[in-house]
């Protein structure tokens, strides 16, 4: 039977977040029901509520998922009621990227999880009084109470690990470890930079402080966001990257051109930077082109270049051993104060708010 649940909905573009109720389709034989413990606010939740993306509204958003599964679909297999799980992106699980252990680049991840608002075969996941709401946002569409969620968004996790501490790693965090880990791979003695201090940035920042670098720079204009980015293994902290020379590694969050023009002259040779931040389509970047003749890697990355059922439960591992603080970034919000996190994340007050629901 359809069940109806408690949702903050977008109306249109530019509307903040209201609760409404709605409901969820009957879950498909690759779909599962989740009651959602906890969701972390993103600055992707907030770009497309702004109507900054096509994503059809009114709509219910939310890709930082976790809570606990309560049903599943016919055909799930990877989990079962009452397991604990942490939602991320979906993807098509059959394309060559998908097969070839790169979901992030499934050929169809655009309309699966960012712009579609409905499954693959274009049916929708929730209604409202019979009206169709754009869902199925990161095959997840977590801000709600419970979510209709893709088997290929589910990933089990260890039920000691509180869902609160964990719900960031869906999209937020994992995409600034994966630029490090799955990108840079930093050998003995070399130098990363990490432009922006937010929520992907200091991921990136705790990644390289897990792996052989010698030296991890950040880079901000907030100085709370430098001591911050310190506090999690920055080596050196700066206020502007033309000060950097020689780095073999840059990751790139801003969304800032003259920034990421800047990370590239940096480059030592032979020398990558990860272009994680997105400024609008259309956007253009120049380059010195002579500049890129001594080896320099300019790589475009969505969320982290991961897959997810390795990556996401080793994150889990390390929060639960104290190696990953992610506590550090993460304030909480009662999901009925859902503007008060929209503003204060808007404001810089708080680097990952997590709605807990």
């Amino acid at each position: 039977m359809p069940l109806t649940t408690r949702a903050a909905v977008v109306e249109s573009g530019g509307a903040p977040f209201t609760f409404s109720a709605v409901t969820l389709d009957d879950p498909r034989p690759h779909e599962a029901v989740v009651r959602i413990v906890a969701a972390g606010l993103c600055h992707t939740d907030l770009g497309v509520a702004s109507g900054g993306l096509p994503f059809p509204l009114p709509g219910v958003l939310g890709h930082e998922g976790a809570g606990v599964v309560e049903a599943v679909g016919s055909a799930v297999t990877s989990v079962v009621p009452g397991d604990h799980v942490v939602l991320s992106f979906t993807s098509c699980g059959e394309c060559r990227n998908c097969r070839g252990g790169h979901p992030a680049y499934c050929a169809d991840w655009l309309a699966l999880n960012l712009i579609g608002g409905r499954r693959a075969d274009g049916s929708t996941t929730v209604t409202r009084d019979g009206e169709l709401l754009g869902g199925h946002f990161f095959g997840q569409s977590s801000f709600a109470e419970r979510a209709l969620v893709d088997e290929r968004s589910l990933v089990r996790v260890d039920p000691d690990v509180p869902l609160a501490s964990i719900a960031p790693l869906g999209c937020g965090v994992q995409t600034g470890v994966g630029a490090v880990w799955n990108v840079l791979k930093p050998q003995p003695g070399s130098t990363v930079v990490v432009l922006g201090a937010g929520a992907v940035g200091l991921s990136a920042v705790m990644a390289a402080a897990l792996s052989p670098a010698t030296e991890v720079v950040a880079v901000d204009r907030v100085p709370e966001r430098l001591d911050l980015a310190r506090e999690l293994g920055a080596t050196r902290t700066l206020t502007d990257v033309r000060e950097i020379t020689g780095a073999d590694g840059v990751v790139e969050t801003t969304g800032n051109t003259a920034v990421l023009r800047a990370g590239v002259d940096a480059l030592a040779a032979r020398g990558t930077l990860v272009v994680v931040g997105a400024p609008p389509f259309g956007t253009e970047v120049a380059l010195d082109v002579n500049g890129l003749l001594s080896g320099k890697r300019v790589v475009g990355l969505t969320l982290g270049d991961s897959e997810t059922q390795s990556l996401i439960p080793t994150l889990v591992g390390l929060v639960k051993a104290g190696r990953l603080p992610l506590e550090k970034l993460i304030g909480t919000y009662a999901f009925d104060d859902i503007g008060q996190a929209v503003q204060d994340m808007t404001d810089g007050k708080t680097v990952k708010p997590v709605l807990v629901i």
